[in-house]
C-alpha cells in the first residue's frame, strides 16, 4: 500500500522554542490515524506544517511523493483541513460556505453569466448540496453559518473540507465542544467517510473517541514523538500513561 503522507524529522522553531522537534511517521493511503498528546505537545503547529500553513525549520513532508511547501501546493495534492476553532463565512449561507471550498470560478463569474459559468455554478451547487446530505445539513442549506449550532457548525466545516475532494483530511479536534450523542454522530460520520477512500489524520482529545475509532495513533510530547502504534499498544505504552492518559 502506497504512503499518503510520511514526515521525516520535522522540525518547527519558535526562536528557542521546539514546538515540533524531529517528528517521523508515516500514514499509509487509506488509513484512519490520531495524533494526540497533552496542550502544548505540538499536534496543531504540526497539523499546520502538514498543510502547509507555516514553513518547516528542517526536515520534510511529504504528500504521495511530494514534498509540501505551502497552502495551495498542499490543497493541489488533495490535503484539506478543519480548524480547532471553527472557521466559517458566518454571513454566508450553509450552502455558500460549502461551495467556496471548492475550485473553479466562484460567484462573480456566474454573476456576470461569462459563458459556460452558470452550467458550471449550477454544478457546484448540485455538489455542495449533496455534500450538506452527506453530513446531514440539507435542510439548512439556506440558513446563515453563524446562526446554527456550534455543532451543525462542525459539520459544515467538513463538508467544506469535503468540496476540495481530498485524498487526505485533517480534523483539528473535531469533537471539541460536542455533546455524548453529537460525538457519536461524528463518530459515525467519520467512519463513513473513510469508508469513502478518504485517508484521515485527527487531533482529538477525547480518548474514547480515538481508542475506539482509528487504527493508528502517534503521541507528541513536548515537541517529540513518543509512541506509535495501534490502540491498544499505546494505551499500555507506560511513557504515554506519564505523558499523558495518567497512569
Amino acid at each position: 500500500m502506497a504512503d499518503c503522507l510520511r514526515i521525516d524529522a520535522a522540525s518547527k522553531h519558535f526562536g528557542g522554542l521546539k514546538a515540533v522537534d524531529q517528528v517521523s511517521f508515516t500514514i499509509q493511503e487509506g488509513a484512519l490515524a490520531a495524533l494526540i498528546g497533552p496542550n502544548g505537545a505540538g499536534k496543531t503547529t504540526l497539523f499546520n506544517l502538514i498543510a502547509g500553513a507555516m514553513p518547516l525549520t528542517s526536515g520534510t513532508i511529504t504528500c504521495y511523493g511530494k514534498t509540501v511547501r505551502e497552502p495551495r501546493n498542499a490543497c493541489r495534492m488533495g490535503i484539506a483541513r478543519t480548524f480547532q476553532n471553527v472557521r466559517l463565512f458566518h454571513e454566508l449561507t450553509v450552502l455558500e460556505n460549502v461551495m467556496v471550498g471548492m475550485s473553479g470560478a466562484g460567484f462573480l463569474a456566474a454573476s456576470l453569466r461569462w459563458p459556460g459559468q452558470v452550467q458550471a455554478e449550477r454544478l457546484r451547487m448540485k455538489r455542495a448540496y449533496y455534500l450538506l446530505e452527506r453530513v446531514g445539513l440539507e435542510d439548512l442549506s439556506a440558513a446563515r453559518a453563524g446562526e446554527i449550532p456550534f455543532g451543525q457548525q462542525r459539520l459544515l466545516e467538513i463538508a467544506r473540507a469535503l468540496a476540495l475532494e481530498p485524498k487526505l483530511l485533517l480534523l483539528d479536534e473535531p469533537a471539541a465542544g460536542l455533546n455524548r450523542t453529537e460525538t457519536g454522530a461524528l463518530a459515525t460520520l467519520i467512519r463513513r467517510i473513510h469508508q469513502g477512500n478518504i485517508t484521515i489524520l485527527l487531533v482529538e482529545h477525547d480518548m474514547n473517541l480515538v481508542m475506539r475509532l482509528v487504527e493508528q495513533v502517534i503521541v507528541l510530547d513536548g515537541g517529540k514523538k513518543i509512541a506509535e502504534g495501534t490502540p491498544d499498544a499505546v494505551r499500555n505504552n507506560a511513557a504515554v500513561c506519564a505523558a499523558y492518559l495518567g497512569g
